[in-house]
């Protein structure tokens, strides 16, 4: 599925953890559109 996410929805899920970025997975398979189960398989 081909679709344009804001960056701003991507950026408001970044979290800053030891000086690093990061995404949970919950908010990466939001933002694929996949349960977070299908994403850590």
């Amino acid at each position: 599925m081909n679709r344009i996410i804001p960056v701003e929805s991507i950026e408001s899920r970044i979290l800053i953890i030891r000086v690093r970025k990061v995404l949970l997975d919950k908010d990466l398979a939001f933002l694929y559109g996949v349960e977070t189960k299908r994403l850590n398989e």
